[in-house]
C-alpha cells in the first residue's frame, strides 16, 4: 500500500500541471461546501445568541389566565390562583434537565416608588426567592446580596440593577439609602448587574421598547415582603434553568406540566395554566429556514465535485493509455489484476484526497473573508471538513474504478507491443 501511495505521488508531480487542473474541480467544489457549511452553521449559532443569548440556558414559564397572562396589577376574575408551598417547589428541582429554577413576583407599573421626590416610572419591581440571582445571572457589584435571614425575617431591603441606580439615584452610591415601595420604607442593601450573556442584542428600535423596562432597571426586594408592598394571594412565575441549551424546552416543558397538575380549575370563567416559552422552538424555526436556503446552494456546489469527477476518470483513462506499455511489463512479469487494480485506484484517490485537503483550507479562507466582507457570522465544522476530505476520496475511488479496471484488464502481449 505504502509503495502503491509513492508510486501515485510520483506520477503526480512527474504531471504537475496536468494534475492540478485534474484536482480544480475537486478544489473548488470541496472550498465551495465548507464555505458553505461554516456560514450555516455560524448562522445558526447566531440565531442562538440573538434569541437566548450565549449559553444562559433560561426558559420563563409564565401564567396564563385563559389565553392572556396573569394581570398582576388588577389581578383576575377567576378565583382561586395557584399558589405552590416550599415542598412543591423543591420537588420542580428533582425533574429531569432542571438545573436551578426560582420563583418570583413582578410588577410592571411602578409609580409607587420612590427615592426621596424621584418617582421609578418604566421600570420593573420584582419579589424573588433566595435562587434567583444565580438563576438569572446577577452578580454583586457593590453592598451584599440578600440573606436568609432578609427572607426568614421579612426584613425590608431591596437590590437595585446598574440601570435603576443611576436613573433613580443620580449618581450617588445607591447602598444605604430608603426607597418608598407602596409606601413602605425599603433599605438598598446592594446594586447588582446582570451577565451579558443574559442580555437580548438590541438592534432595533421595536427590540428597544421591548425591552424598555430592562434599559430603565430594575428593584429587588425579598419575595415573603411582597404582601408588605402589595397583595396577598398573588401567584408567581417562573424561570427554570436547563443543564443545557438543547434541553431547554423540555425542561421548560416539564415544569409547566409540573405545575399545572397542582391547579384547581373547577371553579372560575377562566383557567389558570402555566406555559413555558418555547424559544429553543423558534431557534429551530429560524434555522431550519436559513438551512433550507442554503441547501440548495450545497447542492449547485456538489455539481462541481462531479464535474471534478469526471476530470479524474478522464485523465486516469489518459494515464492508462501512456502506461500501456508498464502495465504489460508488470503483468508479464507476474504481477495479478487485482494488483494494478490497486494501484490505480490508490493513485485516483491520491489526487482526489490532495484536491480535498487543498479545498478545505481554501474553503476555510473563503469563509474567513466572506465573514469579514458580508459581516455575516462563520463557524467552522470538524465534521463537515473530514467529511470532505473522506468524500474527495471516495470520488478518487468512483471515478478512477473504470480505468483502474481497464488497466486490470490488458492483455499482457496486446500491451506489450503498443510501443
Amino acid at each position: 500500500m505504502f509503495e502503491n501511495i509513492r508510486i501515485s505521488f510520483q506520477g503526480i508531480w512527474s504531471h504537475k500541471m496536468r494534475s492540478f487542473l485534474t484536482m480544480l474541480g475537486i478544489i473548488i467544489g470541496i472550498a465551495s461546501i465548507i464555505a458553505i457549511v461554516s456560514t450555516i452553521k455560524g448562522t445558526s449559532e447566531q440565531i442562538k445568541e440573538d434569541l437566548i443569548g450565549s449559553g444562559n440556558n433560561t426558559v420563563s414559564v409564565t401564567l396564563y389566565d385563559g389565553d392572556s397572562t396573569y394581570d398582576t396589577e388588577y389581578g383576575s376574575s377567576s378565583s382561586n390562583p395557584p399558589l405552590y408551598t416550599k415542598t412543591q417547589k423543591e420537588e420542580v428541582m428533582d425533574l429531569d434537565h432542571v438545573e436551578n429554577v426560582t420563583f418570583f413576583y413582578s410588577r410592571s407599573y411602578t409609580n409607587s416608588v420612590y427615592y426621596q421626590n424621584t418617582s421609578f416610572q418604566g421600570g420593573k419591581v420584582y419579589g424573588i426567592d433566595e435562587n434567583y440571582l444565580d438563576t438569572c445571572g446577577y452578580s454583586i457589584q457593590s453592598g451584599r446580596g440578600f440573606t436568609q435571614e432578609d427572607h426568614d425575617e421579612f426584613r425590608k431591603v431591596a437590590l437595585v440593577d446598574t440601570n435603576a441606580a443611576e436613573s433613580l439615584f443620580s449618581g450617588e452610591n445607591p447602598v444605604g439609602k430608603t426607597i418608598e415601595i407602596s409606601q413602605e420604607p425599603f433599605t438598598v442593601v446592594g446594586v447588582i448587574k446582570q451577565d451579558d450573556d443574559f442580555l437580548p442584542n438590541i438592534e432595533s428600535i421595536d427590540q428597544f421598547y421591548d425591552y424598555y423596562q430592562m434599559v430603565i432597571g430594575s428593584i429587588m426586594i425579598p419575595g415573603k415582603c411582597w404582601p408588605i408592598a402589595f397583595k396577598f394571594d398573588e401567584p408567581e412565575n417562573v424561570v427554570v434553568k436547563a443543564d443545557s441549551t438543547d434541553n431547554m424546552s423540555t425542561a421548560g416543558n416539564a415544569v409547566a406540566k409540573y405545575l399545572n397538575e397542582g391547579i384547581d380549575n373547577s371553579s372560575g370563567s377562566t383557567k389558570f395554566e402555566y406555559r413555558a416559552d418555547d424559544v429553543m422552538k423558534r431557534v429551530k424555526d429560524l434555522q431550519n429556514l436559513s438551512k433550507s436556503t442554503n441547501q440548495q446552494l450545497l447542492w449547485i456546489a456538489s455539481i462541481s465535485l462531479l464535474v471534478g469527477g469526471i476530470g479524474v476518470m478522464n485523465i486516469m483513462l489518459v494515464s492508462v493509455t501512456e502506461r500501456t506499455s508498464e502495465i504489460g511489463l508488470k503483468k508479464a512479469i507476474g504481477a495479478r489484476k487485482k494488483t494494478i487494480l490497486i494501484q490505480f485506484l490508490t493513485e485516483a484517490s491520491v489526487l482526489t484526497s490532495i484536491g480535498g485537503v487543498i479545498g478545505v483550507v481554501l474553503g476555510i479562507a473563503l469563509s474567513k473573508v466572506v465573514a469579514r466582507v458580508s459581516g455575516s457570522p462563520t463557524a467552522i465544522s470538524i465534521p463537515a471538513i473530514i467529511g470532505s476530505v473522506v468524500f474527495s476520496m471516495m470520488i478518487g475511488l468512483i471515478f478512477g474504478l473504470l480505468p483502474s479496471v481497464k488497466a486490470a484488464n490488458l492483455n499482457p502481449i496486446d500491451a506489450l507491443r503498443s510501443e
